[in-house]
């Protein structure tokens, strides 16, 4: 009787859910008042009701659908409709269930487009990010959890964040994962036939996301937004066909289009080789969105103009990486003078500064050179492009990549350097957040700790930073307060970051770097 009243309860808390999302859905615009009816109806039938929530119903709307997703999914996996309670599989079944409470592409597709003929693009823009927000696509209760902080630098300040928002799979999951075929549909996770895809354990659902088909350079492009928004509006413009990134001059020039018509977006692209390129080379595309990254503030130095580009202004920039920013009014004019730079240095040697254009490989040659480019509209109105430039040559020295975080570093980041972090937004993986803490409780006194990370060697869950460890507590002891401490390990971690954001820079902030800098600039006719 206790069980029957059990499952009793669960069924109706699981009803009333129900009606908490589909109020939440109408009064967030992600469903019409004549869709209520049907919307209910379909979850009804998704989790085997044939009647709906029988008691009155009174609450208002909440702020967010995750307290009531999160009743049904419990309700889900008591039904088996998951074969685990786990992240993964909870996630395949929240998708699921927003993807019943939203509008078809095309009927989003009209809504972006009446909003932008009435309003503008920014108004537009607006609404559909608050929709990848309400349709739990954009997770912000998981983005909240990122740890983030300040860090001062040579160059600004620099953002840190510590990934929370993507959610980890179990170590069953990534075997299971392993023993499936490689995926043939979708053929990434960029791909235009996602929208609706109800995922599998090494591919995320779907059901709730929706794309904006773009027109740049007279070719088929699609806009979204990033599930994990690393920063404000997070954008992702992919194109829509599953071709290979190659950054070449119809890249700038699309850069170039999607400012013209998105102003209050800056839009980049990763590199297009490996060690300093994305982690997605398979499919062309480009990330943006409403944010003023620290390299944005960083001031210029020295100035530079070419007879062939006039309104071209081009100047360095204070910062880690080796940045080249050109501004001109006209962006035709620009682009010209983009493409040049890019051209110039593809080919570029001065092995005195370790710049080599290309080496010799199994009888061919393999290009070392390419650039990060980001475009933005700069306050005058005018176009702002910043060429950073990158190589990705390795040596026995760095056999992970000369221009890339160097060794000692990998217990911090050991990842490609990409667009956002060339921007001065570290990303740093979700494990340093525990394993920072417990670092910072060895420096407030956690002895016992430290005793244990110096007997067990390699068998310690922090055996990656024992040197690190011991550095530290020479340097500061073990009597530090909690937050002194906290503050302590935040303040190492984003100096070394910005020592990898060094490591990536091709010319090194010496003099005899900014000297090597001037010469490829003098080569390409830039006095």
């Amino acid at each position: 009787m206790q069980n029957d009243n059990s499952t009793a309860a669960a069924a109706e808390k699981a009803l009333y859910a129900i009606e908490q999302l589909v109020l939440f859905a109408g009064h967030t615009g992600l469903i019409q008042p004549a869709d209520v009816d049907y919307s209910r109806n379909e979850l009804l039938d998704q989790f085997g009701f044939s009647e709906p929530y029988p008691g009155e119903f009174t609450e208002g709307p909440l702020d967010s659908p995750q307290a009531p997703l999160d009743q049904l999914i419990d309700y889900g996996f008591s039904l088996g409709l998951i074969p685990e309670n786990t992240d993964t599989y909870r996630d395949l079944l929240d998708a699921k269930i927003m993807g019943l409470l939203m509008a078809r592409p095309s009927e989003v597709n009209a809504e972006f487009a009446a909003i932008q003929a009435a309003q503008g693009i920014q108004a537009a823009t607006d609404r559909f990010y608050k929709l990848s927000i309400d349709s739990n696509y954009i997770r912000m209760d998981r983005v909240a959890k990122n740890v983030y902080w300040l860090q001062e630098s040579p160059y600004g300040d620099i953002e840190m964040t510590i990934n929370l928002s993507k959610p980890e799979k179990s170590p069953k999951e990534i075997a299971m994962a392993r023993l499936l075929p490689p995926p043939v549909y979708p053929k990434c996770q960029l791909c235009r036939e996602n929208v609706g895809y109800a995922g599998r354990v090494n591919h995320p659902p779907r059901q709730n996301l929706r794309v904006i088909p773009l027109s740049m350079n007279s070719e088929k492009w699609f806009f979204q937004y990033s599930p994990y928004v690393y920063y404000n509006e997070h954008c992702i413009v992919f194109h829509h066909d599953h071709v290979p990134m190659k950054l070449t001059k119809d890249t700038l020039k699309r850069l170039l289009s999607f400012v013209e018509a998105f102003p209050h977006y800056f839009i980049g692209s990763n590199a297009d080789l490996p060690i300093v390129g994305g982690s997605i080379l398979t499919h062309d595309h480009f990330q943006g969105g409403r944010h003023t990254f620290p390299i944005q503030k960083a001031p210029k130095e020295d100035t530079f103009t070419h007879a062939s580009y006039p309104g071209v202004s081009l100047s360095t920039v204070k910062w880690p990486m080796s940045v080249l920013r050109m501004h001109a009014e006209d962006p035709a004019v620009l682009l010209e003078a983009g493409n040049h730079i890019y051209e110039s240095w593809k080919t570029y040697s001065d092995p005195a500064a370790e710049v080599l254009a290309f080496s010799e490989e199994d009888g061919g040659s393999v290009p070392h050179n390419t650039v990060t480019p980001i475009v933005r509209r700069a306050e005058d109105g005018g176009y702002e492009m910043d060429l950073v430039l990158r190589n990705n040559r390795t040596s026995e020295e760095y056999p992970e990549g000369i221009f890339h975080p160097h060794r000692e570093m990998h217990h911090i980041k050991k990842e490609n350097i990409g667009l956002i972090e060339v921007m001065g937004l570290a990303i740093l993986p979700g494990r340093l957040k525990e394993e920072l803490d417990a670092i910072a409780g060895i420096l407030a006194g956690d002895t016992a700790l430290l005793g244990d990370v110096q007997s067990q060697g390699q068998e310690h869950p922090l055996a990656l930073h024992t040197s690190w460890i011991t550095e530290l507590v020479s340097r500061f002891g073990t009597s530090l307060n909690r937050e002194e401490a906290v503050k302590t390990i935040q303040n190492e971690v984003g100096t070394k970051f910005t020592h990898i954001l060094e490591h990536a820079g091709v010319y090194k902030r010496t003099p005899e770097g900014q000297a090597a800098f001037r010469r490829f600039l003098n080569s390409s006719g830039f006095n």
